[in-house]
């Protein structure tokens, strides 16, 4: 619990510290935005992608470095807390504290970031085409979106544990 806690933490707080230095304004670091900004990267990809695929539908959408417009249906911005990073940092924690095999680790890492990011794709095409921002409204696309992810995450992390990744010879020796 100790491992994951730290490693969650450190994860998290690490993204919030990047963002800032790469971010113009007191503390920005030109070097790291210009050559190493994953989060300007994952951004570009996520607007990129989502924009093609609403393209593939037959919408006409453009992307900047931060918004996505579709033509008769309004923009989305994507903002740092749009990203994913938690979420993201929540799940490698705990990948990487659990005690597993490290090629269990590695595929099971690999492909939930993915998943994480496609499901991101997924809602940013959806908000895209029916999201209106109404004030007052009690529940965000943030927190249902969250909460959808922790669910899928949890139910994911479940089955991961308890699988055996042992070979089938260790189970037939049992």
């Amino acid at each position: 619990m100790c491992i994951f806690l730290s490693l969650f933490i450190a994860f998290y707080y690490f993204n919030i510290f990047f963002f800032g230095i790469t971010s113009p304004g007191k503390h920005y670091v030109a070097f790291l935005d210009q050559h190493f900004n994953y989060i300007r990267i994952l951004r570009h990809l996520l607007l990129s992608s989502t924009g093609q695929i609403l393209n593939w539908l037959g919408y006409t959408a453009i992307s900047s470095d931060t918004e996505l417009l579709v033509s008769g249906h309004g923009r989305i911005q994507l903002v740092y807390s749009c990203l994913g990073l938690g979420v993201m940092s929540f799940f490698s924690a705990f990948i990487i504290a659990y005690p597993k095999k490290l090629k269990t680790k590695l595929i099971f890492l690999i492909s939930g970031l993915l998943a994480i990011q496609v499901l991101n794709i997924v809602r940013f095409v959806l908000l895209a085409l029916f999201w209106r921002n109404t004030r007052g409204i009690i529940l965000d696309h943030h927190t249902i979106f969250n909460i959808i992810i922790y669910i899928i995450i949890a139910v994911s992390l479940y089955f991961w544990v308890k699988h055996d990744d042992r070979s089938p010879a260790a189970h037939a020796k049992n």
